[in-house]
Order: structure tokens, then C-alpha cells, then sequence
């Protein structure tokens, strides 16, 4: 018997790394999406009188519900040792625990102001925790000086991870917040192949699974590195796969789950066959307007290459330039090597040399952040917001339909304009 040849690796792209001025929202900015997904959670943003603006901006649709974060404002007079920052911490949580005694984990979430850089708030969620005994305490950085858009919830994930408890499990552990929607999706197809799955965060922050040796976790989203390493750091096991985005890439990272698991074959595509197919269908509305479209990615949400891949592979469009904040080439090897050849890849940003080469292509599509979308639009480019790409239900099979009509809209829009 001769032995198997080895599985080549994928053939992984160039990458250019750029350095410079950067356009993008902090981290802070995914306690919007986090504090809906654990409602016994709380999120004190320990920042500026800017950090309070940018959330209430940020999370203005949620005015009609009391919200479950806030922002303890370290005003300027503590440069000049005015103040004892912790007493005044103290001060802080202690009125709004006394106020909301029904907050199981309160999350404290550093910023980049320098009066707050002066703050341990890992010391002081120790302490806090020890006083409040009916509350967890946990902090972790949303600084725009550490962190970029959605790498707030990793910090917050990853900050999670240590509270949960140690053991093998055998169920499959799928990573990152999720809509519940999507969950429920997850859970039904799971379930039909006959793998029992647990979801990382839950719908409850006090909700965690075991994880340990043994414990297998399927990634929902590339921006998840520390919370990946700090579950590797536990004995668990990370599946290789490509994102669930899209008909191809959902069925692609489900059947990675469906090897690790044992799951028969020919039940795997039985199973996952009418999902497929209905997302194709769902697929086919948007792509005459899309197909053949060239799209070009700004950094920003870390979802820029596999988004890319999804709308080249299954959509047909021809992206001219993919720039993404960090590239994690460990989890995205399935993805980039599922990019059109030649696909320019850049990690990093230079915001005036990235600006010059979109209005040198002149792409049918931009997508960027809000803070570039108007002049661009100005300047007579189509653009799609990224952030959109964050608060919207895109993952899975379901999906599929609505992630295409997110590009095709803006396109349809430029199209009715010019009539």
C-alpha cells in the first residue's frame, strides 16, 4: 500500500501592507450589535463626552428602549490629579448597579482618551467584582488607538472565554454574535445532520458552554483572532473553513463542520441540498445587475475578502482591489484562495494613496466607511456602506438573497438617478 500523498496548501495572493492615515470606526462601536445579543449584560464605556456621542449616533435607532450601556465620562480636570479615578469608577457603578440590580455581567470598556489610559480597569474589574458578588465584572479595550470597527467584539469574546467552563464537550462550538435569526437557522441545519451545536456568545452573557481538549469550534466571522487563540489556549480545536456567506461559501463551511463530525456524506448533501438551491435561486434576482461589476473594498470591517469572494465567485463580479484593517491569513486561507487570480490584496491603510487608486479605477462600486462615502459620492463613485454589512442579518443560506441586495441596491439607485 502506498502512502497518501500530502494535501497541497493553498496558493495564498501577494499582500500589500500600507501604513498611514486611517478612516474607521473603534471598537467601541460593536457594544451596538453585543448588547442586543446578551440582554443580562451591561456596557460601561469608560471614555470622553466624543465615546458618549459616538454611541447615541451610532445606536440612535434604539432611543424608544432603555439601553443597556452608557458612558462614564472622565472629564479633562483629571489631568490635573483633581480627581481619583478609581473613587470616581466606584462612584459610577455603584449608582448604576443600584439602579439596575437586575445586570448579571457588566462589561467595563476602555477608550483612548489619556485620563483613561491612566485607568488598570482589569485591577478595577477585580475589585468591583469582589465588592458586587451577584455581578461578574469584566473589562476589555474599545480604544481606537488598539482597535478598529468590529475588533471590539473579539476583545469582547475574548474577554468572555476564561469564564467558561473547563472541559471537553462534544458538541460543535460556532463563534461569534449572531443574530438570532441566523442562530435559529444554524441550530435547524445543524441538528438535521445530526450535530449538536452550543453558539459562542449565547443569548445570555452568563450562558457560556464548556470548552477544553476536544471541544471543536467553527468561526462565523475573520475578525475573531483573540477570541480564536483564546480558546485554543483552553484545548479547543478550530475547523478550517471558508465564511458563511453566500450559497457556496454557507455550504462550504457547513461541510467542513460535517467532516470533522463524521456526518455521512451523501446525508450531508441530502440535507443540504433544497438550502443550497433556494439560495441560489434567491442569488439569480441580483445577478444581472451584479455580474461583471467592478467593486472596490476600503478597509474596514475585516469582512472585505471574504464578501469579495462571495461576490466574485457566486455573483460574478470582478473586484478591483480588496483592502481589509488586518488580514488573518490563518483564518482566511479558504477564502483567499478562493479569490480570482491576480486579486490585489492590502492590509493596512494609507488613506490618500487607497483614495487615489479608487478614483484612478473609477470602480462601479466602492465600499467604505461612512466617513468617505459622501465626498466619494460627490465625486460622482457609487458606495456602499460597510457598517451596513455589520448590523444586517447576512450569514447563512437564508441570507444569501439579502447580502446580493445589499451591493445590487446602490447600483440600482445609481442607475434611477441617472434616468
Amino acid at each position: 500500500m502506498t502512502a497518501a500523498a500530502p494535501i497541497a496548501a493553498p496558493t495564498l495572493p501577494e499582500v500589500r501592507r500600507e501604513r498611514g492615515q486611517r478612516e474607521v470606526f473603534c471598537g467601541l462601536t460593536g457594544i451596538v450589535w453585543l448588547h442586543r445579543k446578551m440582554p443580562d449584560a451591561f456596557f460601561l464605556v469608560v471614555g470622553s463626552r466624543t465615546c458618549a456621542h459616538l454611541l447615541q449616533s451610532a445606536a440612535g435607532v434604539m432611543i424608544f428602549a432603555e439601553p443597556r450601556f452608557a458612558t462614564a465620562i472622565i472629564e479633562e480636570r483629571d489631568l490635573a490629579g483633581m480627581a481619583d479615578l478609581d473613587a470616581e469608577l466606584d462612584r459610577v457603578v455603584t449608582r448604576l448597579l443600584d439602579r439596575r440590580p437586575e445586570i448579571r455581567t457588566l462589561f467595563l470598556v476602555g477608550s483612548c482618551p489619556s485620563e483613561v489610559i491612566k485607568l488598570d480597569l482589569s485591577r478595577a474589574a477585580r475589585r468591583l467584582g469582589e465588592t458586587r458578588r451577584q455581578v461578574r465584572v469584566l473589562s476589555y479595550s474599545g480604544s481606537g488607538i488598539e482597535t478598529t470597527f468590529t475588533e471590539g467584539e473579539d476583545a469582547c469574546l475574548a474577554a468572555l472565554v476564561p469564564l467558561a467552563r473547563q472541559g471537553a464537550t462534544t458538541d460543535l462550538l460556532i463563534v461569534g454574535a449572531l443574530p438570532d435569526i441566523v442562530e435559529d437557522q444554524f441550530a435547524r441545519l445543524f441538528r438535521e445532520l445530526g450535530v449538536a451545536v452550543r453558539f459562542f456568545p449565547g443569548r445570555s452573557a452568563t450562558d457560556l458552554p464548556s470548552v477544553g481538549q476536544g471541544t471543536r469550534f467553527l468561526l462565523t466571522q475573520p475578525f475573531l483572532n483573540d477570541t480564536a487563540r483564546a480558546l485554543e489556549a483552553r484545548g479547543a480545536h478550530r475547523i478550517a473553513a471558508a465564511f458563511p456567506f453566500g450559497a457556496e461559501g454557507t455550504t462550504a463551511w457547513a461541510h467542513a463542520a460535517a467532516v470533522a463530525f463524521g456526518v455521512d456524506e451523501m446525508h450531508f448533501r441530502q440535507v443540504v441540498a433544497p438550502y443550497r438551491e433556494r439560495a441560489k435561486r434567491a442569488l439569480e434576482r441580483h445577478r444581472e445587475r451584479l455580474t461583471g461589476k467592478t467593486i472596490f473594498f476600503l478597509p474596514d470591517s475585516q469582512l472585505e475578502v471574504p464578501l469579495a469572494r462571495f461576490l466574485a465567485t457566486e455573483l460574478g463580479m470582478v473586484p478591483v482591489e480588496v483592502c481589509t484593517p488586518y488580514l488573518h491569513t490563518r483564518h482566511l486561507a479558504e477564502e483567499l484562495a478562493l479569490l480570482p487570480a491576480g486579486t490585489p490584496i492590502t492590509e493596512g491603510q494609507h488613506v490618500d494613496d487607497q483614495l487615489d487608486r479608487v478614483r484612478a479605477a473609477r470602480p462601479d462600486l466602492t465600499v467604505c466607511g461612512l466617513g468617505l462615502a459622501n465626498p466619494l459620492e460627490a465625486e460622482g463613485l457609487t458606495t456602499k456602506w460597510a457598517i451596513e454589512l455589520v448590523f444586517t442579518p447576512i450569514h447563512g443560506f437564508d441570507q444569501a438573497g439579502d447580502l446580493a441586495e445589499l451591493f445590487a441596491r446602490p447600483l440600482r439607485r445609481r442607475d434611477v438617478l441617472k434616468v
